[in-house]
């Protein structure tokens, strides 16, 4: 007598990951996230390992964790793996109080995050299927002044 288990909201071709409580804002967070959404796996981990950013660390480990549950819960092939989603979302927000001159106090917001990154196998089918990226026209060469004779 047990409940039924709740219809999965992935597709089979994707895995997922999730930090809870990240002390860390959503901003900041979502500066780091926005590096590796769209990239291949193994460039993803790449970025992240030789960021400068703190959290950085933080999101690497949630990404290896996105990629193992891909290869051993879900089956899929590492080599082909790409960041689907990377999504951030608010938290708690912890207040504190920060003397002022005066007798004053003024409040201090210590804001916490959420962290969840898709990764979905791409097929070479997909990739065939997709017509090809426009590349920019390049920049207009100064056309070069004839003199008259």
């Amino acid at each position: 007598m047990s409940k039924q288990a709740r219809p999965r909201d992935l597709d089979e071709s994707q895995a997922q990951a999730i930090a809870r409580n990240l002390r860390v804002s959503p901003r900041k967070l979502n500066l780091v996230a926005e590096l590796i959404r769209g990239l291949p796996a193994g460039q993803a981990r790449a970025t992240l390992t030789f960021s400068k950013r703190r959290i950085a660390k933080q999101v690497c480990k949630v990404l290896d964790s996105a990629i193992a549950n891909a290869e051993n819960n879900h089956a899929l092939d590492v080599d082909r793996l790409v960041v689907d989603t990377a999504t951030v979302g608010r938290s708690i927000v912890m207040k504190r109080f920060h003397a002022r001159g005066r007798g004053r106090a003024s409040r201090v917001e210590k804001w916490f995050s959420h962290l969840t990154i898709v990764v979905r196998q791409k097929d070479a089918e997909a990739k065939a299927a997709r017509p090809p990226r426009r590349r920019r026209p390049e920049p207009r060469q100064p056309e070069a002044k004839q003199e008259a004779a």
